[in-house]
């Protein structure tokens, strides 16, 4: 009788497990929704500000640059950047209100309000990467009600995040294997799954079956044509990782006169990063603005002449944004940045099809900057559906990895979270658990 009742209780605390990720799941595909609604609509009031004066941006985007970044300093600290590197701070800190510190629910709430507030500013920022956070804070929330280990919840809800935000179910599996974990946890693998089926029905059941890009049917000819592919793995491995380079030195304390002023003055700072990128938008007419999504995409249909100051422009544009220390993510405006990369590789391949340099690019300069290239090619293809080109992409990928860390030698995320572990427990533990030779450990 008693291993009956035993057997029982297990079977109802893993149950409990399953409800509790499938419930998380559904909450994460309804913010997902919420903040892909709401960037839409900061965006498109921003497009009509400018419409009364390309020049009304010298005034609103410097002022919203500093009204965020005040925002997210004293208000919802911990809601900067794009949030993954809290989530996998809190992942490798053992205290629990160090964690809660940086994934609650307070955090998330910030996130969305001053991620919106940004892209109101036209700011060069996406929302796919604030998404993990939420996810994140969504499920560890879940976790009260559950004995369940906090790590598995981070991981399983950032998963799910990347997943709803891009209608990518795939890609979330990847990057919470790749980026957020870094290791495979076969015990907690099928109640991760679960949660992101569960954001993934969500999201598609209020916005429809979508794909993130539009489906496209572009190939690559087995010819001359393929020389694109290790050019373009090596531009967008370097650009991305002299990117990566950059965010790290502010994010680390940039050194010398510069980096004090920066670190006494944060407010000031980010106004200037925001007149910078009025700057930039003003001489690209408007396109670095935003997430840079209805850019890329038209860039991928041939629906647009290619403007050829669009890539290096939206790059400064998403280094301004991102060193300012705002809410907002990398994720769109890099594939935006990798676009323009490919359709400038035009110039050197004329015979070769124009959808296929241009998600050649989206890979590699994606790769670039998060070192992730697993993610990096299946996010793309997920967002095409485009498989034949998944070699081309593999190469693109591999290729721009290799590049990009010769340049930065560590991820960029990994590099932030250092950071935010240093400053929660200065002599843990759990400090090594972000250097390669601990990335074994188990994730949930």
């Amino acid at each position: 009788m008693l291993r009956l009742r035993g057997a029982s209780l297990d079977g109802w605390q893993i149950w409990q497990r399953r409800l509790l990720f499938l419930s998380g799941g559904l909450c994460v595909g309804l913010a997902a929704v919420a903040m892909a609604k709401l960037a839409d609509g900061a965006q498109a009031l921003f497009k009509d500000l400018l419409g009364l004066s390309p020049w009304m941006t010298v005034v609103v985007t410097p002022a919203a640059f500093a009204l965020a970044a005040y925002l997210a300093r004293t208000v919802f600290p911990n809601s900067q950047g794009s949030g993954i590197p809290q989530v996998i701070a809190a992942r490798a800190i053992g205290e629990t209100r160090a964690q809660h510190a940086l994934v609650s629910l307070r955090v998330a709430f910030g996130k969305v309000v001053v991620m919106t507030l940004g892209l109101l500013g036209g700011a060069s920022v996406g929302r796919e990467g604030p998404t993990v956070q939420v996810g994140a804070a969504i499920l560890a929330a879940f976790g009260r009600f559950s004995p369940t280990r906090v790590r598995g919840l981070l991981l399983a809800g950032g998963s799910a995040g990347v997943a709803a935000a891009f209608n990518t179910p795939l890609a979330g599996i990847v990057f919470g294997i790749e980026e957020l974990g870094r290791a495979y946890d076969s015990k907690a693998s099928g109640l991760i799954v679960a949660a992101i089926i569960a954001a993934g029905l969500t999201s598609l059941a209020i916005l429809g079956d979508y794909t993130y890009f539009g489906t496209t049917s572009a190939t690559l000819p087995f010819s001359a044509s393929w020389l694109a592919v290790p050019l373009l793995g090596v531009i967008g491995g370097l650009a991305g990782g002299v990117f990566s380079r950059i965010v790290i030195w502010f994010g680390t304390g940039f050194p010398g006169r510069i980096g004090a002023w920066i670190a006494t003055h944060p407010v000031l700072f980010a106004f200037t990063c925001g007149l910078g990128v009025a700057v930039c938008g003003l001489v690209s007419g408007g396109t670095v603005y935003g997430t840079g999504y209805e850019e890329a995409r038209a860039i991928l249909h041939g629906q647009d002449a290619v403007d050829w100051g669009f890539a290096p422009l939206k790059f400064a544009a998403t280094v301004l944004s991102s060193i300012s220390a705002i809410p907002g993510g990398l994720f769109a405006p890099s594939l935006a940045v990798g676009a323009g990369l490919g359709a400038e590789a035009r110039l050197l391949f004329a015979d070769a099809p124009a959808g296929a340099l241009v998600l050649i690019g989206m890979v590699a300069y994606l790769t670039g900057v998060l070192q992730a290239p697993i993610t990096s090619f299946v996010i793309v293809t997920e967002m095409t559906q485009d498989h034949a080109m998944m070699i081309p992409l593999m190469i693109a990928a591999v290729i721009a990895d290799a590049v990009s860390k010769l340049v930065c030698k560590q991820g960029i995320y990994h590099a932030l979270a250092a950071v935010l572990v240093a400053k929660a427990e200065p002599m843990s533990k759990d400090v090594p658990a972000l250097a390669p030779e601990h990335s074994a450990a188990k994730p949930g």
